[in-house]
């Protein structure tokens, strides 16, 4: 082998070497970039499954608060006509009191007028 050659092949594995090596460091920075960002993410996610679970305990705390405190539509009618029946109950015992007034007032014998004199 001449000195000539030998150049030639330590110049084309030292090439092979330098492309190898800035490939391999290229790599090593992206791979560092996408673990970086796999681990902004997890955070990231998990905070936002905090977040939901938060949501959706208040939203059950919510559902059963109004549960409790308001009354649907049909709970409000049935006690609407409940109090109507009610009213009604109190309006026909009052009409019923007046004529039992009237037929007091019609038995009860009229006073005798004595003339003084």
């Amino acid at each position: 082998m001449t000195a000539e050659l030998w150049a030639q092949l330590v110049g084309g594995i030292g090439f092979f070497i330098l492309v190898s090596g800035t490939l391999w460091g290229i790599w090593w920075r992206i791979e560092g970039k996408v673990d970086k960002a796999k681990a902004e993410v997890s955070t990231v996610a998990s905070s936002a499954s905090a977040l939901a679970s938060l949501a959706r305990q208040e939203l059950a705390e919510h559902r059963l608060h109004v549960a409790e405190t308001y009354i649907t539509k049909q709970g409000m009618r049935e006690t609407t006509e409940q109090i109507m029946e009610a009213i009604h109950g109190v309006k026909t015992a009052v009409d019923h009191m007046t004529l039992r007034v009237d037929r007091i007032v019609e038995n009860q014998a009229k006073p005798r007028t004595t003339r003084a004199g």
